[in-house]
């Protein structure tokens, strides 16, 4: 398992996920973007993820540690990175940061962090095992990964 700070340097700490433009409609009225978009943008991140190394359907069944730094304003792009931490027998957790690039080609910096946890699940939406071969594109993971529960 590893830490939940940052990557060297301040860098983000795992691999880009997703990257979206924050809009008008995302925010409030006074123009910061709502909490729960961003949320949702994360959890889409580690559904991603999470549906890659799964090699199928996942659901999200727990966000822990969630913690916001910085506000997101209409006009920064999103980006959000992920770094699986521990891999169960059905379930990934994952520690996802959104980062902010302000004027869309500014600094960037970040915004919020959390850990999501989403369990492999079939076409019933019942619980099922992790594949135990590494799915391709995932090779980067293997470091990530704890024995199977």
């Amino acid at each position: 398992m590893t830490s939940e700070t940052s990557g060297p340097a301040g860098q983000p700490r795992g691999a880009l996920a997703t990257r979206t433009l924050a809009m008008p409609a995302d925010a409030n009225p006074s123009g910061d973007i709502f909490g729960g978009w961003v949320l949702s943008q994360m959890d889409i991140a580690g559904g991603i993820t999470a549906g890659t190394f799964a090699a199928g359907r996942v659901a999200t069944v727990a966000v822990d540690a969630m913690t916001f730094h910085r506000p997101v304003y209409v006009g920064d792009v999103l980006c959000t990175y992920a770094d699986i931490i521990r891999r169960g027998r059905t379930s990934l957790a994952i520690h996802i940061e959104a980062w902010a690039q302000r004027g869309r080609q500014g600094d960037r910096v970040k915004v919020t962090q959390g850990v999501f946890t989403f369990v492999a699940i079939d076409d019933q939406g019942k619980p099922r095992p992790l594949p135990e071969v590494m799915v391709s594109g995932t090779d980067h993971l293997t470091d990530k990964e704890e024995p199977a529960a």
